[in-house]
Parts: C-alpha cells; sequence; structure tokens
C-alpha cells in the first residue's frame, strides 16, 4: 500500500511482540495453568494483534525476518490461546451450563422417571402375583438361578474374581451404558413414543428382580448391590430419556415455529443434556465395575449402602445446586 512505513511498522508493534513472546515461553515452561487469568487475556489479545500484523507484514512485503518471526510466535501461541479456550468452555459447561439446563428442563426428566419407575411398579407387581411370568419379565440371565443361590455363591468370593476379568466387565459396561443412553435419546425422534416405551420396558425387569429379591429374603444384597452404580447410572439414562422427549416435544408442539425449525432448537438443547449425561455414565461404569461387584465378607452391605447414599446426594447436589447465582439464576 502506498505510504506504508514499514519502520514505524516495526517500531510501534515490535513491543507487543516481545511481550508475547515472553508470555509464550512462560506458558511452555510451565504449562497454561502457570498463567493467571489476566496473563491468558493478554495473550489471547496480544496473540490476535500479532495474527493481523502477520497478515498485513506478509500484504506489504515486509522484510521476510519479520515475516517468519511473527509465523513464529502466532504459531506457537495457537495452541496455547485455544487449548485454555477449550478447557474452559468444557469446565464452564459442566460445572454451570449444563447443571442449570437440567433443572430448566426439570419436567422431560421426572416425565422419563414416572415412566421408568412405573414400568418397575408393573415389573415387581407381576411377578408378586403370577411367578410363572418370570420368564416374560425377568432377565434372561437371572432365570436359571434362584437370588438366594446367586447370593450364596457371590458370598464365597466377597465379589473378587481377577483383575482382567474385572477390566473386561468395565470396558462392557461403558460401552453397553452409553448404547443404552443413546438409544433412548435417538427414540425420541418418533414423537418421543420410542422413548417413553424404552423406558417404561426398561424399568419392568429392574421392577421384577427386585420383587424376586425381596421374595427370596435377599433384598439387603439387591439393593447394595443396585444401588451404588444405580442412582448415576439410572439419573444419566433418565437425563437421555427426557432429552428423548424434549425431541418428541419439538416434533408434536412446534408452536409457531415451523416444525423443522422446532425440532433444530430442541434438538440442540436435547444434544447438550446428553453430553453432559456422560460423565455420569463414566462414573456409573466405573463403579459398576468394582464397588458393586463386591459382596460380603469382602465389604458390609450397609457400608456399599452408605456409600450409595453419599455418591446420590453428592450427584444431586451438583444437578440442583451447581452454577446458582449470576447470569439469571
Amino acid at each position: 500500500m502506498e505510504g506504508f512505513d514499514v519502520q514505524r511498522f516495526i517500531r510501534e508493534r515490535r513491543p507487543g511482540w516481545v511481550d508475547l513472546a515472553e508470555l509464550i515461553e512462560r506458558a511452555e515452561q510451565g504449562g497454561a495453568s502457570s498463567l493467571s487469568l489476566e496473563d491468558a487475556r493478554q495473550l489471547g489479545h496480544l496473540y490476535r494483534r500479532a495474527s493481523t500484523d502477520l497478515t498485513r507484514a506478509r500484504r506489504e512485503l515486509v522484510d521476510a525476518a519479520i515475516v517468519d518471526h511473527l509465523n513464529d510466535l502466532v504459531s506457537r501461541s495457537y495452541a496455547h490461546v485455544h487449548q485454555r479456550t477449550d478447557h474452559h468452555r468444557v469446565r464452564r459447561f459442566l460445572l454451570r451450563d449444563f447443571p442449570r439446563l437440567y433443572r430448566r428442563e426439570w419436567r422431560a426428566h421426572v416425565m422419563a422417571m414416572l415412566l421408568f419407575f412405573v414400568g418397575a411398579g408393573i415389573g415387581a407387581a407381576v411377578l408378586t402375583f403370577d411367578a410363572s411370568s418370570r420368564a416374560v419379565v425377568m432377565p434372561e440371565q437371572h432365570q436359571g438361578q434362584s437370588p438366594a443361590e446367586r447370593v450364596a455363591r457371590e458370598e464365597q468370593t466377597g465379589g473378587l474374581d481377577d483383575g482382567d476379568a474385572a477390566a473386561s466387565f468395565s470396558s462392557f459396561l461403558f460401552t453397553h451404558n452409553i448404547q443404552v443412553t443413546f438409544l433412548v435419546f435417538a427414540a425420541g425422534l418418533t414423537a418421543g413414543v420410542g422413548s417413553a416405551a424404552l423406558l417404561f420396558t426398561n424399568g419392568v425387569p429392574l421392577g421384577a428382580l427386585a420383587a424376586q429379591y425381596h421374595q427370596d429374603g435377599e433384598g439387603l444384597f439387591f439393593w447394595a448391590w443396585i444401588l451404588p452404580h444405580g442412582i448415576p447410572e439410572l439419573t444419566a439414562i433418565f437425563i437421555a430419556g427426557g432429552a428423548g422427549l424434549i425431541l418428541g416435544r419439538g416434533i408434536l408442539f412446534p408452536g409457531r415455529r415451523r416444525r423443522r425449525d422446532a425440532l433444530v432448537h430442541e434438538g440442540s438443547i436435547a444434544a447438550k443434556l446428553v453430553l453432559g449425561a456422560m460423565p455420569i455414565l463414566v462414573l456409573a461404569g466405573l463403579i459398576e465395575g468394582t464397588i458393586s461387584q463386591m459382596h460380603e465378607p469382602t465389604i458390609s452391605y450397609l457400608l456399599k449402602l452408605a456409600f450409595a447414599l453419599v455418591a446420590g446426594g453428592a450427584l444431586y447436589g451438583y444437578l440442583l445446586f451447581a452454577g446458582r447465582g449470576g447470569d439469571g439464576e
């Protein structure tokens, strides 16, 4: 550009390049966490200025050494700026945005929970009043032995198997739980009918299983086995089921919007809920592959129930109270 003063450009912009280089050096030596919040903001500001300077230096054919120096500064600072930004977004989503969204959409989650527990109640009632229904309402893997026989077998070893088997089981649980969660969510595209049906039908065998264990006098074993992982696992499934019902809401009740626009809007909300439920599923899988599989005499059932109470309280404390205050809440 006519009238462009290269020396003035370098003289005026160089202090910012020096400051940026110092911040990059500190971040590379101590990691992004070594920078204060103000330093991080300054790094982002200087990075954007240097990017603009690099573009202009290339356009104005500034000396190649200056262009190379700016290119090095921009490329080195890029990773630190965007890494910190991504970490901040993830942290803000998990600690503020997701629990706020959960509370805002509480009706969908309560509906998902009710559908599941209505199914569980019916499963328990059917098995209680008709023992021959076991083949229909109970999981196949629990039909070959009575609760008393299973408890006796489990208590012989305290539930402790070899480490490779436990690791394999935990891996299977992660995959299975994620598949169930996404299936319940995706079924919302059937105007919510599929999500409602899956929630109900998944509740039936759990209720039947609970009834059978209580009939055999093994209720304490059952709840100590189910609740430690069941509270976070079912919570994640209820969140996914509620997300599926939200999809159905967009299809059935678009309001004044076009149905496609309503579905896109509700789908964005639902997807965020399912994404936020993923860490809860990971927690459930870790517990289910370890503590839930340990039984007396390795660990007392009352201690497992106390763990379930504390873990469940912490989880719902997070969902109901995290992110409160400021920004409209």
